[in-house]
């Protein structure tokens, strides 16, 4: 059985986004619900999604576990797993951790960019590592089952998440730094850890995080990837694809400053852009899957490969997550 599996999108959701997942394929999407929110602003988060899933039942419904994804394939559905993209939501309660994942939460990045309780993030001038919440946080992820994701974390953050979690950590939307360098693009020293401790990379298709931004070619896309699998390795590579579909150009300046910040302060390497970029054409939306699947088999990934990247890699991760 192959699985198409993006994890990771933020989009403006609706029935045209989840029907246009359904086209595309998708048995399972991880989304994220909350960037700076606390743990009040996430429960009115989850019952807008408790709407969701009432009013588009013929084609989502919440995941959970590996299970659930294979239940969306026999039913032609997506399954939606939660995720937050900082760890605002367990404000600095410890407890907090096991309440969320009660909620449905699987994924939970330690930071967004900056510095947070738990560690650093990839815009900060100095990565001081995962702090002494963020140990304990780590050790009680691991215990309830969420997974720890350091797509927005500088390096010895990230370094020492891998080495610290019992568990696999996920980058779950990020692109080696080799093929295009940006502060959330991940070095060679990075990938080569995350791949030895049996973590998932997921490669973004966010424009500004690409080689030649919206102008990027599929075939240098496909290149990265095959590059990356060098690094790697082929069973540790999927897709976590940003998609940010719909979001007015405001919700840029909530995901870059959040609460923090008064003025418009988009970050080092922003201050040029301040809106959404526009995809690259090959992929406008999750039906470009098929043009990655088109482009990785001409590169010279076989068929079994390219399913793994596709989805199989990210199935087998989630059989982790308990």
């Amino acid at each position: 059985m192959n699985y198409r599996i993006d994890n990771l999108q933020y989009c403006k959701w609706s029935r045209e986004v989840f029907e246009i997942n359904r086209e595309a394929g998708l048995d399972a999407v991880h989304v994220t619900v909350v960037y700076h929110e606390d743990f009040d602003e996430f429960l009115e988060r989850t019952k807008e999604w408790d709407e969701h899933f009432k009013n588009n039942s013929d084609l989502i419904f919440l995941g959970k576990t590996y299970e659930d994804i294979i239940k969306a394939k026999k039913e032609k559905k997506t399954a939606i797993f939660f995720g937050f993209q900082n760890c605002s939501p367990i404000e600095d309660d410890i407890n907090l951790v096991e309440k969320v994942q009660q909620l449905g939460c699987r994924f939970m990045q330690l930071t967004y960019n900056n510095q947070s309780l738990l560690a650093t993030g990839c815009y900060e001038q100095k990565d001081s590592g995962v702090t002494n919440f963020g140990k304990e946080v780590i050790k009680e992820m691991n215990r309830v089952g969420v997974v720890i994701d350091m797509s927005h974390s500088a390096q010895q953050s990230t370094l020492d998440a891998i080495e610290l979690s019992e568990k696999p950590i996920a980058i779950t939307h990020a692109n080696p730094s080799f093929w295009h360098e940006a502060k959330r693009n991940k070095s060679n020293e990075v990938l080569k850890s995350l791949a030895q401790s049996g973590g998932m990379l997921g490669l973004s298709l966010y424009a500004h995080h690409l080689k030649d931004s919206t102008n990027c070619k599929l075939e240098s896309f496909c290149e990265m990837v095959a590059k990356t699998v060098d690094i790697m390795g082929s069973k540790n590579v999927g897709i976590g694809s940003d998609l940010c579909l719909n979001q007015p150009d405001s919700v840029v300046e909530w995901m870059r400053n959040g609460t923090w910040a008064k003025a418009t302060n988009y970050g080092e390497g922003s201050k040029d852009k301040p809106g959404f970029p526009d995809q690259p054409n090959w992929f406008l939306d999750a039906r470009g899957f098929a043009n990655i699947e088109k482009g990785l088999l001409k590169v010279g990934f076989d068929e079994e490969e390219t399913n793994n990247i596709l989805g199989n890699n990210w199935f087998n991760f989630y059989k982790n997550i308990n």
